[in-house]
């Protein structure tokens, strides 16, 4: 299992040092397939900042394309989220009964009708999903239009049939912050002036990701379609709250290793999104934590990678 720990390191840093990592694993802690929490932690922060040095060192774009693709990518994955069990019971044709995303069920299928509901052609969870894989590719001209799509659906929730009612009228999920719905339009308006800029540029200047990144996303879909883990769920809730700090946690280890400000726009842009959804959040939503110490969470990142760069720019300085 320590091979599945390097996969943090990127491929160059596992074919110089990887052998001699496992041996070292493999001395050190003798007949353990993982090392003590305290090593994987060191190992992890480790991997995670040699990614991030290998992603400065590339320069073939400015670092500020790099950030809108990173917080494009990060508004997708956002919100896909609440709509994994319902994509996987779509695509495996699963009738999910009372388990389905807190919406009246309405059919997978153009074919299927619920009782009281109309018939939908395709889950709203499909518009992000599409985005998450062509933004992984670098192929900002095919999620632009499914972006906008997500906009349209979610400013029309109240009479288009093409998704039904699923995903635009119940809840959405809380998180680091209050629920969000597919018609609150500040998630998906973001991604959508995310996604402009992307595609305005030439394709050659994107970031292209290996396909190896939807491993995770397959995993959730799994779990939450095969659990019928639903995002208004206690576990959904604290499994959502541990992605979203570990990846605060993760935008803060790279920017310290780096001095690199790419990682403090989807940052922003995140405490953005999730402020506003506390702001507007309907009265009849119950918060998963206090207002006060979400906003806290939320804001807190946002002077620290700040002074985090700015520390490791002054240590290069006085380096040289």
């Amino acid at each position: 299992m320590n091979r599945v720990l390097l996969a943090v390191y990127p491929e160059p840093h596992r074919s110089r040092q990887g052998e001699e990592l496992l041996g070292c694993l493999a001395e050190a802690y003798p007949g353990r397939s993982w090392p003590p929490p305290r090593e994987f932690v060191a190992l992890v922060r480790g991997g995670v900042r040699a990614r991030a040095r290998a992603v400065v060192d590339d320069t073939g774009r400015p670092w500020w394309l790099d950030g809108i693709h990173l917080t494009a990518l990060a508004l997708a994955a956002l919100a896909l989220v609440p709509y994994l069990q319902d994509v996987w019971h779509w695509a495996l044709r699963i009738d999910p009964g009372m388990h389905a995303i807190a919406f009246r069920f309405s059919g997978w299928y153009p074919w299927a009708q619920g009782p009281g509901t109309r018939t939908r052609l395709l889950p709203y969870g499909l518009l992000p999903l599409v985005c998450l894989v062509a933004l992984l590719r670098g192929k900002a001209w095919i999620a632009l239009p499914a972006a906008v799509a997500m906009v349209c659906a979610g400013a029309t929730f109240n009479t288009t049939t093409l998704f039904g009612d699923e995903g635009k009228v119940g809840m959405g999920y809380y998180g680091l912050g209050a629920p969000i719905t597919a018609r609150d339009l500040a998630l998906s308006g973001a991604l959508v002036a995310a996604c402009a800029v992307l595609a305005a540029r030439r394709p050659g200047r994107l970031r292209r990701h290996s396909y190896r990144w939807l491993v995770p996303v397959a995993l959730a879909m799994f779990v939450a379609g095969g659990l019928h883990i639903t995002a208004v769920s206690p576990a959904f809730q604290r499994g959502l709250f541990a992605v979203e700090v570990g990846a605060l946690l993760a935008a803060w280890v790279a920017t310290a290793a780096t001095g690199d400000y790419r990682w403090l726009v989807p940052v922003a842009v995140f405490a953005l999104v999730r402020t506003q959804a506390i702001v507007d959040r309907p009265n009849w939503f119950m918060a998963s934590l206090p207002d006060l110490v979400v906003l806290l969470l939320l804001i807190a990142p946002l002077p620290v990678l700040v002074i985090a760069a700015q520390r490791r720019q002054d240590r290069a300085l006085l380096g040289h």
